[in-house]
């Protein structure tokens, strides 16, 4: 088989004959970080029996990954628009593996958490070359068949993950337990090498400006000293420094966004794009992905430890109890964006309100929850956090995209991605230490039903900020 290396298949007037198998390569590869968003927090509860590991480190289990994400996603789109796509694609892809197997094989809690920071990082490099990549190999009717290949693919691998994640760990598979969660990832990240350096072409930018690798480090460092107290404050007892942790976390993020806003004519490619948060619409989208994430991510953790732990369910009765989440997500999804795009901004308040209306049903539901095998009580309500779900998530970016230049529309996604990771590491934090710090003197059911209603204001808190949106979505093609 031929290797496709250069640009100038991809530059020529004919498209690149091998465009959809080099999509179907690259959504497999980035099928490792779609389901590792999901598969580890059914496993959590057998991690923390197995390794020792303390509420807190549970915590950072989850948010080691999303907060690498966040702080190194734009600017590996911009190593890729410079170096290559591929290039810097195929390194995420190794390191994603790497990880895994040091995920796998970590004696520790240290060490697992070690390796998720660099499991993030390493998605942070392939997500951004899979979509930039897609932009440039096809246009007009497919550009749009493909966003929309792997978005489907995108939910789906959120459900699936649930269920594998439970399923692995359920087997215990040559004496492995939850390590397969991980390790599944090995042999993925092997073939999609192979595949991806014989099929997918070269794509750069020549226009875009080299990565801010000095912004990138002054970003991680305000996101690290945001979350760090958020996640450790409990287990240290809110000493004063901590706070001052806080402090400056937020201060280094101000004197970033003061950088960027004067930066002007330089070869340096923006970080964070200061210029669209003058666009009320856009800012206002970023909190409803910031809340949303956080709820979200909040929920799942606390919810896995809670049927495992609390009611001692199977990780593999629990990944199959939250299939129920999925049926109220699939029932939506396909007329999410087309009711976007008639009636706008009140369906992604619909589906805030859906989120928080389910996520109350779920904590009535919790008490009628039977010790490892009743489960029946919370579907409801599981059912229609997933039907908002949809109709929030689906369509946000291309509601936001409608107040946003054409030109500036790939930073705006970029940005949201960050928000989201971000945002789920917060949640992660802030909810997870209502939890369990709630679990030291109730049971797990109290201690569940208690930070429940946080998730259900921060969902809340997205329904209403979707009222700043545009009134209608883009109905062109997506960027």
């Amino acid at each position: 088989m031929t290797t496709y290396s250069s640009e100038v298949a991809v530059e020529a007037a004919e498209p690149f004959p091998l465009r959809w198998l080099a999509a179907v390569v690259m959504i497999g590869a980035a099928l490792m970080d779609l389901i590792d968003i999901t598969i580890v927090n059914v496993a959590l509860p057998t991690i923390q029996s197995d390794l020792g590991a303390s509420g807190t480190q549970l915590q950072w289990v989850v948010s080691a990954y999303m907060l690498a994400f966040a702080a190194t996603l734009i600017v590996s789109g911009s190593f890729g628009d410079v170096l290559g796509r591929r290039r810097v694609f195929l390194i995420g892809v190794a390191l994603f593996g790497a990880a895994s197997l040091a995920a796998g094989l970590a004696q520790t809690p240290e060490q697992l958490i070690a390796a998720r920071v660099v499991q993030g990082a390493a998605a942070a490099a392939m997500i951004p070359q899979v979509l930039a990549t897609f932009r440039a190999l096809f246009a007009g009717k497919e550009r749009g068949q493909v966003f929309g290949l792997y978005g489907a693919i995108l939910g789906f691998a959120s459900a699936f993950g649930l269920v594998l994640g439970g399923l692995l760990t359920s087997a215990d598979l040559f004496g492995w337990s939850w390590r397969t969660v991980f390790l599944i990832n090995v042999p993925i990240a092997l073939v999609s090498l192979l595949a991806s350096a014989r099929v997918v072409p070269e794509t750069r930018d020549r226009s875009a400006g080299r990565p801010d690798v000095v912004g990138a480090a002054l970003l991680t460092a305000a996101l690290v000293a945001i979350a760090y107290p958020l996640l450790e404050g409990r287990s240290l007892g809110w000493p004063a420094w901590l706070w001052l942790v806080l402090a400056a976390g937020v201060s280094v993020l101000a004197a970033l966004w003061i950088v960027e806003e004067r930066r002007q004519h330089t070869r340096v490619a923006p970080l964070l794009r200061t210029g669209l948060f003058r666009t009320p619409a856009f800012s206002a989208g970023l909190i409803v992905q910031f809340a949303f994430a956080a709820g979200l991510q909040g929920f799942f953790l606390v919810f896995a430890i809670w049927l495992q732990a609390g009611m001692d369910f199977s990780p593999l009765a629990a990944g199959l109890t939250t299939v129920a989440f999925s049926v109220g997500s699939f029932l939506l999804a396909p007329v999410a964006v087309p009711l976007a795009q008639r009636f706008g901004r009140l369906v992604l308040t619909s589906g805030g309100v859906l989120l928080a209306l389910g996520t109350i049903a779920v904590a009535f539901g919790a008490d009628g929850v039977g010790d490892g095998s009743d489960p029946w009580s919370i579907v409801p309500g599981l059912v229609v956090a997933g039907a908002g779900l949809s109709l929030l998530v689906i369509p946000l970016v291309n509601v936001v995209l409608a107040a946003v230049p054409t030109e500036a529309a790939g930073g705006a996604s970029g940005l949201f991605s960050t928000a989201q990771q971000f945002g789920g590491a917060v949640g992660v934090a802030v909810i997870g230490t209502v939890f369990f710090a709630q679990l030291e003197n109730d049971t797990f059911t109290d201690a569940f039903t208690y930070a429940l209603p946080i998730v259900a204001g921060l969902f809340v808190v997205a329904a209403l900020l979707a009222l700043v949106l545009p009134r209608t979505a883009v109905e062109e093609e997506p960027f």
